[in-house]
């Protein structure tokens, strides 16, 4: 699985405590919904916003879900 990460994703992972293992985890098994052509996986106490181009996943943000 490729992830690339945009510069605010990798900034909200460091500011709130989120691992690569964490991001992958959430975009393999959590729910899926679309909003204005991105992709929103719900996993746990958490949630990534991100887009599919191919086989690249690229993540705009992560954040908790509370």
């Amino acid at each position: 699985m490729i992830i690339k990460y945009s510069k605010h994703a990798e900034k909200q992972m460091v500011d709130r405590g989120f691992s690569d293992n964490e991001v992958e985890e959430g975009i393999k098994r959590g729910e899926k919904t679309r909003q204005n052509g991105k992709i929103i996986s719900t996993y746990k106490y958490y949630r990534i916003v991100y887009k599919k181009v191919g086989e690249i996943y690229y993540v705009i943000t992560i954040m908790y879900r509370w």
